[in-house]
């Protein structure tokens, strides 16, 4: 059967289980895959497949990692071969949708940012996986990290990882300068930039002109991009742009050094491995980075506390990554498909992965396998983490961001004339169906 233009019908007789699967239809016309209930487990040598994943993550740092899972799950799974095929993060989310609308050359599975999912679901791109075996845990999941996989009440992915952004430290220079204690609040920060500039002579902080990285600052002081609740355009709203003005009047403080205007994330990255400026905001996926970087001093000289807070609170966005199964894979590799990712979203795997790479598990089990110390230093962070609205729109409202964090940072521009930008370019590009604030 096919499906009603926004593609939430199910696909009447394809199930995602370990069990076989005979129907008839064409799942890449369809939203979403049957939510029938498994049967029990297969033997794992009689699972037989071949799967295409994208993974999305960093070639250099993370992507070893996960093909040594792979590796791993071959060893249980002699009979599935993995096509792995690392994808740029930048170019993955359209790259997905046009493949997955032409209904050739889309993966069986994707590492999806969080804000893909309820997209790709919306188009009829992924299939639905309640009622198969990778639904059957769901208490399991970190609050945050499974709502990312959920669309008008049902699940289209599986948490792979969590994160949010934190402010990281350089132990050795904060010390140097005679500073005890991470600072609490901007004005902390901005206290402590100068410190630092003056006593251990190097920048006290490097700002990231990115839209992502600017929502600290616009939760900070009480504000958003979008209400979803009441369909909402808020990001130009007083608290918004308040929060957004922040950046600019740090960077004229000393200790704090203005972004160039290309590849600004490349160059905070290098300064702050390189010991050239003490701290910075960023996530957990660089901590591999971090503790592979000569003369830096290690994980051991690597301080992380929670972004500093504004006048209402301390906030940074949860982001992270889903798997998710594109609608047009063949039905014959439902059982190959939802062992593997079983296998890659485990206790066991996510703990693997947070002990070498040091990224946050989605799984509430998996804490208590990790070994790598520096993860408990993300638990405040993630305390303090802020939920984004996971809508389909979510993943459109980050390219107008990024161009107002430029603009503030970088150009000089009025956060109210960057952010009066930002919610027009929402309400004809993003949400037209929004009330403008």
């Amino acid at each position: 059967m096919r499906t009603s233009a926004k593609g939430v019908a199910l696909l009447t007789g394809l199930t995602l289980a370990l069990a076989a699967c005979n129907s008839a239809a064409t799942p890449a016309n369809n939203a979403a895959g049957s939510s029938t209930t498994t049967t029990g487990a297969a033997d794992p040598a009689s699972v037989k497949g071949e799967l295409t994943w994208w993974d999305t993550s960093d070639a250099t740092n993370e992507a070893p990692a996960f093909k040594a899972l792979i590796a791993d799950f071959n060893k249980t799974y002699p009979n599935v071969k993995i096509n792995y095929q690392s994808v740029p993060f930048g170019e993955a989310q359209n790259k997905f949708k046009t493949a997955a609308a032409a209904k050739s050359g889309a993966p069986d599975i994707i590492r999806a940012e969080v804000a893909w999912v309820s997209e790709f679901a919306s188009l009829g791109y992924l299939y639905d996986l309640d009622g198969t075996d990778l639904a059957a845990d769901k208490g399991d999941f970190l609050t945050a990290p499974l709502g990312s996989t959920m669309f008008n009440g049902k699940m289209y992915g599986v948490p792979q990882v969590t994160d949010s952004l934190a402010l990281m430290y350089n132990k050795a220079l904060l010390a140097k300068a005679g500073i005890t204690a991470a600072p609490k609040t901007w004005d902390e920060l901005k206290a402590a930039a100068a410190t630092i500039k003056e006593k251990a002579g190097v920048d006290g902080v490097y700002l990231n002109p990115g839209g992502y990285f600017m929502l600290p600052f616009i939760y900070g002081e009480g504000g958003d991009l979008i209400d979803a609740t009441a369909k909402k355009i808020v990001v130009n709203s007083a608290a918004a742009v308040k929060g957004a003005g922040i950046p600019a009047e740090l960077l004229k403080a000393p200790g704090f050094t203005k972004p160039p205007a290309t590849d600004a994330y490349g160059a905070i990255m290098d300064a702050f491995k390189a010991g050239k400026v003490a701290m910075i905001i960023n996530g957990p996926w660089e901590l591999n980075n971090i503790k592979g970087a000569a003369g830096f001093g290690g994980l051991e000289n690597l301080g992380v506390a929670p972004v500093p807070a504004g006048s209402v609170k301390a906030g940074a966005p949860v982001g992270g990554h889903d798997y998710a199964v594109w609608s047009g894979m063949a039905q014959d590799k439902a059982a190959a498909a939802i062992a593997f990712i079983k296998f890659m979203s485990s206790a066991d795997s996510q703990a693997k992965l947070a002990d070498k790479l040091g990224l946050l598990p989605t799984r509430k089990s998996a804490y208590d396998k990790v070994t790598n110390p520096i993860i408990g230093q993300f638990k405040p962070v993630m305390e303090v983490a802020v939920e984004r609205a996971w809508v389909p729109e979510g993943g459109k409202l980050f390219g107008p961001l990024d161009e107002a964090a430029t603009k503030i940072y970088v150009q000089g521009v009025a956060a109210k004339d960057a952010m009066d930008a930002v919610a027009n370019k929402y309400k004809t590009e993003a949400v037209p169906s929004y009330s403008l604030g």
